[in-house]
């Protein structure tokens, strides 16, 4: 997985993720307050899940959420979104590692989502279970399978969530596209149709955006040039309206932080996606002799 798509999939689920629990549960407004508003607790996570140097290491991306319920008890919710595109044997014990982390640190009940974005359909368990001399132990998770996902129901589905989930099954759908000139066009039709559905919709304009942003960096063409014409489709779309790339959202967020290296690693990918230096300079505020020597 390249970081860019680390920094993609945390940014959409933070920005629709009161229409992620909506889409899982259709029941979630009766369970959760979601007007009290939403806290993300990265700092939880990384306390006791420490970022891995090893670029062998497994390619997750977690998001840990404070919510609350209607009797005013506060509730976390781990997702756990494996994007790594292979599954790992060991994929249940780190889910139940998560989960009894969290417990035994602050003593939180959580309710566990993985998310496999791999283009495999092979069914994939959702329990950790051991036993040994009479003594057991059965966890259980909600898991999510985007492969298996019926296009024609997500088009149907008036929750934005389906939009990020048509979105992931385009990427590695372009994957399967037979090579050659073809491919681009027929993955340049597929995101066009998915941009048209987004803006026909009733979406607030800020998840609109972020919508608009994962489809157009997470979904990539072979040929940089099929960019230019993906974005004057999208331009005739919007009426020319403002959209901000998601590079520039994600360097902000990092700016404010101080992580000059995080604009870097995304100047980098953009770069390796076959964006010109000006308009990474533009995104970034790097120097052109510095995105040069990436």
């Amino acid at each position: 997985m390249k970081q860019k798509d680390d920094y993609l999939w945390k940014g959409i689920l933070e920005d629709v993720f009161d229409d992620f629990l909506r889409f899982l549960h259709p029941d979630a407004d009766k369970v959760f307050d979601l007007n009290r508003g939403i806290t993300f607790l990265d700092k939880e996570l990384e306390q006791l899940f420490p970022p891995e140097d090893d670029e062998f290491a497994p390619k997750v991306v977690d998001k840990l959420a404070q919510v609350y319920t209607h009797d005013g008890n506060e509730k976390w919710v781990l997702i756990h979104v494996e994007v790594q595109g292979t599954y790992r044997r060991d994929f249940s014990l780190r889910m139940f590692t998560y989960y009894y982390r969290i417990l035994d640190k602050y003593h939180k009940r959580i309710s566990a989502y993985a998310i496999l974005t791999e283009a495999s359909k092979k069914p994939r368990p959702n329990t950790y279970e051991e036993e040994f001399m009479g003594t057991s132990i059965s966890y259980r998770f909600n898991i999510y399978k985007i492969a298996e996902q019926d296009d024609e129901a997500l088009l149907a589905s008036n929750n934005p969530f389906a939009l990020v989930v048509l979105t992931a099954k385009a990427a590695f759908a372009g994957k399967n596209i037979n090579n050659g000139g073809q491919s681009d066009e027929a993955l340049l039709q597929i995101k066009i149709q998915l941009a048209r559905e987004l803006l026909i919709r009733r979406i607030a304009k800020g998840k609109i955006r972020g919508l608009m942003n994962f489809l157009r960096y997470y979904v990539r063409f072979d040929n940089s040039e099929v960019n230019t014409i993906f974005e004057q489709e999208v331009e005739k779309l919007t009426e020319r309206r403002d959209t901000m790339g998601i590079e520039q959202l994600l360097l902000d967020r990092e700016k404010n932080r101080g992580k000059r290296e995080e604009a870097i690693a995304i100047a980098r990918e953009m770069k390796k996606d076959g964006i010109s230096i000006e308009q990474i300079a533009k995104f970034t505020k790097l120097t052109v002799k510095e995105i040069e020597k990436l």
